[in-house]
Parts: structure tokens; C-alpha cells; sequence
């Protein structure tokens, strides 16, 4: 007779699937069972086996046939029982799977020992305890509709409160009705492609090559606009183009700050030509060496599209981000956004509204803040002690910084690097592919991924790959 262990209402139960079966006593069934979960890994290392009296009034066995079959295990070092904790699954060897076989370093490749890249955040500055307590505050007050079908817009805590941020940090005019949350900005472009803007699109010719393969991939074509030390060449738009993206307080990833008249004029092309110029505000909260310079948006509301998100200032793993939207532009976003699928959880809207109402999330961006700034400072001491003939640009602001390089060595140092372990990425790497502007060698040091106590070892490594004067 085959029986199975599961959950009854009547008691309570293990909820892990048991089947007795093949030849031999009740306790040799179990025992078998037990070691078959254990070895698919049903049983985890680790997890806590049911009592005895649970598990044999669950399978209908007796008390002392469970006993049995635990103690078999345990000498045979399936598990472990210890007083007061309970029987346990033991802990085993893996075997080795494929992906680890594939993970093994490959013959003259040297695996990653230091991380510059940009664009990242280490994943220790996570605020753990922040996030907990903002949690509890915000499930205690959320009403019982917060969890109901929702609002496509995202919840309206979040949407005040990301209004509220804006305004008073990036000056841009924003209201809780022209708020759409979404996942992050390219989930935001998703959006404003998929049936609400047209194209071409007018885009930078550096910038991240994400952003261009989603968009031909939705058949918008990028047409490249030079770029300089005052950042993009807003005078430089094709005839064709419909819609412009622009990163103006940080340039990504060359670094400068987008001239103030070029701001103006990039704004009447937008009115000139009924389209819109897109704001990627990535990291604008992170500047060091002026006042911070307030958002496009602020010129005119009605022809900027304003993103934002948490990926640097928090952690990409929280896929929360907003759009602030001209009002015309606002229904049928939301018409493209759709029913569920599309919609950013209600937990970590909720999560993210009490940080920015409580200021824990103004004074997380401080503390980076000056983490940043810190790092940015050690490099630049260390270039002008170690490397005084590489020039440097971009540090201002944000979290890395680029390294120019006599032209013909930006190839040499990425693999010079690559041979030390240094993750580092090449300026040509953000290049457009159909960009007519000269290229310039260069590196981008990326100042936030690295563990503190990494950061001085990565600058050494980074020191050794840089060409000689």
C-alpha cells in the first residue's frame, strides 16, 4: 500500500510530499524516501524534519517506526539530531554541476580580482536595516485597498513622495498625477516606444548601448548627436529625429554637465518639432565639487520627460524607477502600460514611500555621498603621485570617473588590466555605432562597486595597467 506525506487540515503538517513505496517494512519505505528526498534536494541541507508524532500521524505509522527511520539516517549521516534543535537534514558535498564546471577559470584568463567598472553599486551598502524598518512602518500603515488590484500610475504614496523628492532636490515640477512608477529607465523607454512616442530618436553619441539595442529592436532608429567637454551637441540633431535622449547633469559617460545653453535650445527643438527631449537623471544626486544643477524638466514641463530610479542610489536589484510626464503624455502611457503584467510591486512602493517621507533615504544618498567623494579624492591623489601624466575628467559628479589616454592605448590598458584580474571598461566600449565624431582613448574608473578595504588594492592594479608616459 502506497501512502504520502501531506499537509491536513485536522493537524498539522509538513507540506513535503512522501511516497512509501517498493518492498521491505514500514521503516525501510520511509528510510528510502527520506534519503531520495534528500538527495533531489526536496530536503535542503539544513532544514528541520518534522517530530515524530507529526510525521507518523501524517503517514498513519507508528511513533516508533519514525524514530527508527531517523536514527538509521542520522548514523548513516543523512542527518543530524542534537537536544533541544530538533533532527535536522545534514550537510553534504555537492556534486559538481555543469555551471560550476563552466565557472572554472579558462587557461589564460585571469579571474576578476578588482572591480572598477562603472555603473555599479556594491551590493554591501545595501541599507538592510533601513529597508526592515521602513517595511514594518509602511505594511502597519498601508490601508487594506493597498493590496488590492492598484492603480496602474503605481501607489499614490509613492507618487507623492517621489513628487515631493523631485522638487525639492532636482527642481523639477512634478505632481503626484503626472507620476508613473515603473522598473527603472529602460522599462521606462519601453513605455514611452511602445506606441506613445514616434521615432527617430536623437541620442548621444557615448552612452549606454542597452538603451540602443532595445530601441532597434522596437524598430526606433538612434541617430547619434556629437558630444564634448559641455556635453552634448544639441545643434548637431538630425532633420529626422522626433525625440531626444539626453543625460544633461552628468554626461554618461564622459561626465560634463550640459551647457546652459544648450539646455535652452534643446528644449525649443523639442517645442519646435511637437516632440519631447527625455531626461535620464541616473545619478544626480551624487555631486561634489558645486552646487547641484537642477533637471531639465524644470524648463519645460510639458515637453521633457523626466526618469528616475534607485538603481545607483540604492541597488539595481530594486527595480523601482518613475517618469515624470508632460500631462498630455500621461493616458496613453498608462494605455501602453497595461493591466498587471507591467506593474512594479506594491511592496517596495510602499517600502520606498516611507524612506523618502522619513528621510532615511536622504540620508543613505548623504552617507554615498561622501563615500564617493572620499574614493574620488584617493584617486585623483593617486594619479597625481603615481600616474601626474594621465589626465582625468568627469569627477564633479557621479560615481566614476574618466582617464584619458594617449590615443592608440585604450585597447592595451582594458587588456593589461584584464591580464592583472582588473575589471576596467574602455571609453569605446559606450560608443554609438554609427558615430562620425572622433574617438578618444579612454578608461572609465568606476568608484562604487569596490569593497572599502579593495578599493586602494584596485587603484594599484588599475595604476600598473596605465600606459608610461
Amino acid at each position: 500500500m502506497e501512502k504520502s506525506w501531506v499537509n491536513s487540515a485536522e493537524r498539522e503538517g509538513s507540506d513535503l510530499p512522501l511516497r512509501l513505496t517498493g518492498p521491505g517494512t514500514q521503516q525501510e519505505r520511509l528510510s528510502r524516501a527520506l534519503r531520495e528526498a534528500i538527495r533531489d534536494r526536496r530536503l535542503a541541507a539544513g532544514t528541520t524534519l518534522p517530530p515524530y508524532r507529526s510525521l507518523a500521524a501524517d503517514l498513519g505509522l507508528a511513533r516508533s517506526t519514525v524514530s527508527n527511520a531517523y536514527s538509521e539516517l542520522v548514523a548513516e549521516g543523512w542527518l543530524t539530531a542534537r537536544q533541544g534543535s530538533g533532527t535536522r537534514v545534514a550537510a553534504r558535498p555537492e556534486p559538481a554541476s555543469p555551471a560550476a564546471t563552466r565557472a572554472r577559470p579558462i587557461p589564460g584568463v585571469e579571474p576578476m580580482k578588482h572591480d572598477l567598472r562603472p555603473g555599479r553599486t556594491d551590493p554591501a551598502t545595501f541599507p538592510r536595516s533601513a529597508w526592515l524598518a521602513s517595511a514594518r512602518r509602511a505594511f502597519a500603515a498601508a490601508p487594506r485597498d493597498a493590496f488590492g488590484p492598484g492603480d496602474p500610475r503605481g501607489t499614490i504614496e509613492l507618487r507623492e513622495a517621489v513628487a515631493s523628492y523631485v522638487s525639492r532636490t532636482r527642481a523639477v515640477r512634478a505632481s503626484a498625477e503626472n507620476v508613473v512608477v515603473c522598473a527603472g529607465f529602460g522599462h521606462g523607454l519601453r513605455l514611452l516606444f511602445g506606441g506613445v512616442l514616434r521615432g527617430p530618436l536623437a541620442v548621444e553619441a557615448y552612452g549606454l548601448s542597452q538603451h540602443w539595442s532595445f530601441l532597434a529592436e522596437a524598430g526606433v532608429a538612434t541617430l547619434p548627436m556629437d558630444i564634448d567637454d559641455d556635453g552634448a551637441r544639441v545643434d548637431d540633431v538630425a532633420p529626422s529625429a522626433r525625440s531626444m535622449l539626453l543625460t544633461p547633469a552628468h554626461q554618461f559617460p564622459t561626465g560634463g554637465p550640459l551647457l546652459p545653453s544648450r539646455r535652452t535650445a534643446a528644449v525649443e527643438w523639442a517645442r519646435s518639432v511637437g516632440g519631447v527631449v527625455i531626461e535620464d537623471d541616473y545619478d544626480g544626486e551624487f555631486r561634489y565639487d558645486r552646487r547641484p544643477i537642477g533637471a531639465l524638466q524644470a524648463m519645460d514641463p510639458e515637453h521633457v520627460v523626466y526618469i528616475g530610479s534607485v538603481s545607483k542610489s540604492l541597488s539595481p536589484a530594486v527595480r523601482v524607477g518613475w517618469m515624470v510626464l508632460p500631462s498630455r503624455l500621461v493616458d496613453a502611457v498608462l494605455n501602453v502600460k497595461g493591466d498587471w503584467e507591467a506593474w512594479t510591486p506594491v511592496p517596495e512602493q510602499l517600502i520606498l514611500a516611507d524612506m523618502f517621507d522619513s528621510g532615511v533615504y536622504d540620508r543613505h544618498v548623504r552617507r554615498m555621498r561622501q563615500r564617493y567623494r572620499q574614493r574620488q579624492q584617493l584617486l585623483v591623489s593617486t594619479l597625481a603621485s603615481k600616474a601626474p601624466h594621465i589626465e582625468y575628467t568627469g569627477i564633479a559628479a557621479g560615481m566614476h570617473a574618466v582617464l584619458r589616454l594617449p590615443t592608440g592605448t585604450e585597447s592595451s590598458t582594458v587588456e593589461a588590466a584584464r591580464r592583472s584580474g582588473l575589471g576596467l571598461y574602455g571609453l569605446s566600449q559606450f560608443r554609438h555605432p554609427q558615430a562620425t565624431m572622433p574617438h578618444r582613448d579612454g578608461v572609465l574608473v568606476g568608484y562604487a562597486v569596490a569593497a572599502p578595504h579593495r578599493f586602494e588594492p584596485a587603484l594599484d592594479a588599475l595604476i600598473d595597467a596605465l600606459p608610461t608616459p
